[in-house]
Order: structure tokens, then C-alpha cells, then sequence
């Protein structure tokens, strides 16, 4: 099973050649396109599953299937944190739970981007004890960003969900301590000199044991398509 997380910084019906050569089974798109303006070039694959979910019809949060997985918005959706969205996926006697995650703060300026997430772990907390469970998406966030008097800092986000059994998949894979990422996920306003890394996929421990391949995107291969570059993790069947 591969997933992919990737912000494509708009127009995904564009782009979307281009991340499907990595053949995903499943695609966590921020910053897609409202699916009535999806109209893919030709020869482009079309998805066999989606949900999309957002207020601007021309940058919210995609989720697509390109396998047998099928998608069912979770009951417990909590529609006022927005693009943080979980989603029960099933194909056959597989299934597990997961949340496509596009953090940010809408109408709240003293907000930081991974307090929506540090909100979402409360409200979904029952879901985090189901595993299997993935997590994935831009979370905007990076423990060298920590404001210290807030609760819902990423490194107390971090330390939430491995309090659940839930691990970073790239952290694990290359044996990085957060904060000193040496793959970045973020080049802001395309530049190479301003990388960061914000862009994740969290695994249940069950799931994280079988990880057998994660790779981040580099910035000669992505810069021309958007800002942020592809987060690729593989596990096994």
C-alpha cells in the first residue's frame, strides 16, 4: 500500500500526471480544486474513489483513491475543523481509519495552524485508540516553530499521538529527531534557501512495523509544480 501526501499549491487537474507516475494507492491532496472543476488532461487516470472538502471551490483538501479502497466519512466529522477529516477506508477484509489532514486557522488570527490539529486530537481521541490509524497531510507545523506557552504546540502533538502508539513514518525511516528534518517538505515562496519540513504521514505502531520505503520529494523535481514536495510512504501488504 503507498500513500501519498502532497500539497500541489492549486490547479491539481494540472499536476495530477505527475504525482500518479508514483503510482499511490491512495493521494491526501491540499490545496485541490473543488471536484466540479477537475477536468484532467488526457491520458491522466481517473480515480476509482474521492472526497474533497473546503469552503473555496478553488483550494481545499482532496482525497483519492487509485486502488481498491473505498472511502466513508467517519459520523464523528467535526465540520468546524474543517480540513481535518476522518475517513474510514475499506477494501475487502482491509480497513483502517484515516485522517487527510490540511492544517489552518480559519477566523482565529491569535491561532497557530497546528492548534486545529492539537483540536482535532481531542475531538477524535476514540479514533486514535482504533488502530490501524493513519494521519497525513500538511500540517503546517514544525517543532522549531514551538510556542512554548501553548499547549497545542507540534512537539506536544507529536508527543500526543506517540502516547497512542502513533509514529512519524519519516522520522522512523530515517531515523531523524523532529525539528532536524534533512529532507524538507516546504521550499516557501519556492525558494531554496527557506526549506522546511511540514508535511507528514503518522502511522499506528501495527502499520508503522510494516513500512518498508518512505521518500520525500526533492526541489529540482518539484519546484516547477509547487511549493511543497510529495511525502511517499510504502508498507507492506
Amino acid at each position: 500500500m503507498k500513500i501519498i501526501t502532497w500539497n500541489c499549491n492549486m490547479a491539481f487537474r494540472r499536476k495530477a500526471g505527475i504525482i500518479l507516475s508514483h503510482r499511490p494507492d491512495i493521494l491526501v491532496i491540499p490545496e485541490c480544486e473543488h471536484p466540479d472543476k477537475l477536468k484532467f488532461e488526457k491520458g491522466v487516470t481517473l480515480p476509482a474513489d474521492m472526497l474533497w472538502f473546503g469552503t473555496n471551490r478553488h483550494k481545499g483538501l482532496g482525497i483519492f483513491s487509485y486502488s481498491k479502497f473505498r472511502f466513508k466519512l467517519l459520523e464523528t466529522y467535526n465540520p468546524d475543523l474543517r480540513t481535518i477529516v476522518p475517513i474510514s477506508v475499506t477494501a475487502g477484509t482491509i480497513s483502517f481509519t484515516l485522517f487527510a489532514i490540511w492544517a489552518y486557522h480559519p477566523g482565529d488570527p491569535d491561532g497557530t495552524y497546528v492548534e486545529q490539529v492539537w483540536k482535532a486530537l481531542d475531538h477524535y481521541d476514540k479514533h486514535l485508540n482504533d488502530t490501524p490509524v493513519i494521519l497525513t497531510g500538511d500540517f503546517n507545523s514544525n517543532t522549531i516553530w514551538d510556542r512554548k506557552y501553548r499547549e497545542g504546540n507540534h512537539s506536544n502533538v507529536v508527543k500526543r499521538l506517540e502516547e497512542k502508539g502513533i509514529y512519524s513514518a519519516y522520522h522512523l525511516y530515517f531515523k531523524q529527531k523532529q525539528g532536524r528534518e534533512k529532507h524538507p517538505t516546504l521550499y516557501m515562496y519556492r525558494h531554496k534557501d527557506k526549506p522546511y519540513h511540514i508535511d507528514y504521514c503518522f502511522a499506528s505502531a501495527d502499520l508503522a512495523r510494516k513500512i518498508i520505503a518512505v521518500e520525500v520529494g526533492d526541489y529540482k523535481s518539484w519546484t516547477s509544480y509547487s511549493d511543497h514536495t510529495p511525502v511517499m510512504v510504502v508498507f507492506k501488504k
